[in-house]
């Protein structure tokens, strides 16, 4: 049997440790952490990367706009849709042939000269070259799509690349005292 002062140091105790617990929760709040690059002087936002792949994710090309790569539009939009049209285009064409093959079936005529000469084992090759080429299509609007996103990711990242003027990838032209010649590379300097 517990007696009442017990029952009221235990009932303080779990307060204390739910006010204690819950405030600890509240105050364990992540630092945002910007660093400061000295030869630029920019702050460096760590989460750059992710928002320009969220925003390209959202929808294609926004991502290079917010890394101010106006440039990239053009190629973004070009392969996704140029893809795009591939596939309704294959998928167009594959309805053609498909009922083409289905009013055969049902022995009604076609109305197109063209197709009224193909054989039906000629119009099954057509449908599954379309339905190929469909599919192909589709998996290339994804990959353009997945491109775009990873594109606009490195961008982001690379933008706030420290490039100091202490590291040089250089061209070098060295002549050569034996044979009086030139000889071409390239040089790595790094300055201390």
């Amino acid at each position: 049997m517990k007696f009442p002062n017990q029952l009221y140091m235990q009932y303080h105790f779990i307060l204390l440790f739910l006010f204690f617990g819950l405030t600890s929760i509240f105050a364990q709040e992540k630092p945002q952490i910007i660093a400061v690059d000295t030869l630029k002087s920019e702050t460096i936002d760590p989460l750059r990367p992710a928002k320009a792949a969220f925003y390209s994710a959202i929808f294609p090309g926004l991502g290079q706009i917010y890394n101010k790569k106006y440039w990239k539009l053009p190629l973004v939009y070009g392969a996704i849709g140029t893809s795009a049209y591939f596939y309704f285009d294959s998928q167009k064409n594959y309805n053609i042939y498909r009922d083409e093959y289905k009013n055969r079936l049902a022995g009604n005529t076609s109305d197109s000269e063209y197709l009224s000469r193909l054989s039906e084992s000629q119009l099954i090759t057509a449908q599954k070259q379309f339905q190929r080429n469909r599919d192909l299509s589709a998996l290339f609007v994804v990959g353009f799509y997945i491109l775009n996103i990873i594109d606009a990711n490195i961008d982001a990242a690379l933008s706030q690349f420290n490039v100091s003027e202490k590291l040089a990838f250089k061209p070098a032209i060295n002549r050569n005292t034996l044979t009086s010649k030139d000889d071409f590379g390239v040089a790595l300097n790094y300055s201390f």
